[in-house]
């Protein structure tokens, strides 16, 4: 039975969840992480790792925030994350990274920067782009998706990626089972898409969360040895040609504004900037 909140912060549940996606449907393409856990869980505690929470003004949902390795705020204006800030501060940190629209981080690093310590990495600046028509450049046709005999030279090309992006490697701690499970369902679910030659990746990038209507593209990733060649712009104008017409109409990823390589490769694909979001590390 759905709990009845005339006003402020509750976790919420699957009679809740219609609700939310009609919340996410305000930026389909912004909120697209927050819809793809909302139908995959059912928004239920035990799935998601976490919880789900909703912040109610008269009865109606008018923002979420995410809460589980990651930190993400949906819709959340400044009353809201005064508000969901103030819980996070009773609960203390269990989150690894504070993600979503620059505004929103912000705020929430307002509230809670003083109590919770500085991030192990900062990145304020990160545009936030969206293709959704036909690429501007002629698709790489060695471009694919990968298959599950791929994996062998898959699996290192995700872990490459993954600790230059972030710093520390998916493995540290034990991590390595989980993180080999990921980057399977993700061949599984055909959103592992790459460029191999003779055995090795030297492009690759992965649908990371969608809904039927968009899709949020991550870990992209050019050999070193390959960079320079015009593999990375080609690579995902195939991605996006092939994620339209397999898994979402809308492409979307975001990108560090000093990554100006990568930068040039989407505008040449035709990547649009809709928006601008920002990242906590712990």
């Amino acid at each position: 039975m759905r709990t009845t909140t005339r006003s402020g912060v509750r976790p919420l549940g699957a009679a809740d969840v219609a609700e939310f996606l009609a919340l996410t449907d305000r930026n389909p393409t912004v909120n697209v992480f927050a819809a793809h856990r909302a139908r995959t869980t059912r928004l239920e505690p035990r799935l998601l790792g976490g919880e789900v929470w909703g912040q109610f003004v008269d009865g109606d949902l008018v923002a979420g925030c995410h809460v589980g390795a990651n930190l993400v705020p949906i819709e959340a204006g400044e009353d809201d994350i005064e508000a969901f800030g103030e819980r996070l501060l009773r609960r203390g940190r269990t989150v690894s990274t504070i993600v979503g629209p620059q505004p929103a981080v912000r705020g929430l690093w307002d509230v809670l920067g003083d109590s919770w310590g500085p991030p192990r990495e900062s990145r304020w600046e990160q545009p936030h782009l969206v293709a959704d028509g036909q690429p501007l450049i002629e698709p790489d046709p060695l471009v694919r998706a990968s298959r599950p005999e791929d994996f062998g030279a898959l699996y290192p090309a995700c872990v490459a990626m993954y600790t230059e992006e972030l710093g520390v490697s998916p493995e540290l701690g034990g991590g390595a089972e989980g993180y080999r499970a990921r980057v399977r369902q993700l061949v599984q679910l055909g959103w592992s898409f790459a460029r191999y030659e003779r055995g090795r990746v030297v492009f690759k990038a992965e649908v990371a969360f969608a809904t039927p209507t968009n899709a949020q593209v991550q870990g992209v990733w050019v050999n070193p040895d390959r960079r320079g060649e015009g593999l990375a712009a080609a690579g995902m104008a195939a991605v996006v040609e092939q994620v339209r017409r397999t898994v979402a109409p809308s492409v979307s990823l975001y990108v560090n504004d000093w990554n100006q390589p990568a930068r040039r490769a989407y505008a040449k694909v035709g990547f649009r900037q809709t928006d601008t979001f920002s990242t906590l590390m712990y």
